[in-house]
């Protein structure tokens, strides 16, 4: 019961991290200043890109845990999330961190948490 309840809470974070990319989405790319179109749209589709992507990472952790928490596909979810996870968290350290907007600055730390949450919840379960 423990670990199925840290899978849940490791999915949540990156589901509403997701979430909360698409709604500031228009912001970020006005705070670009004057862009060609064409980098305005290439600016959005991966900010759009990686608020999708956390949602489904999130979702399918989730829906895995709740049908079937201790299947072999399950346990590849689990695993394949952590590691995209960390990835994510790699390439925000480097990036979005060094950024003076604090929201980037999270984005290791989020990613790094959920990915340990799913992690614990698998070594438990």
């Amino acid at each position: 019961m423990t670990g199925s309840i840290l899978l849940y809470i490791g999915s949540s974070l990156p589901f509403i991290w997701g979430v909360a990319h698409l709604f500031p989405t228009r912001n970020v790319v006005q705070g670009f200043g004057e862009i060609s179109i064409d980098n305005h749209r290439i600016i959005k589709m991966g900010w759009i890109t990686e608020g999708v992507t956390l949602i489904y990472i999130g979702i399918l952790t989730a829906l895995v845990a709740y049908i079937d928490t201790n299947s072999l596909v399950s346990r590849v979810v689990y695993w394949t999330s952590f590691g995209i996870l960390n990835v994510f968290s790699l390439i925000s350290l480097f990036t979005g961190f060094r950024v003076s907007m604090i929201p980037f600055k999270l984005c290791p730390f989020i990613f790094t948490g959920s990915s340990l949450l799913i992690l614990l919840g698998v070594l438990i379960s």
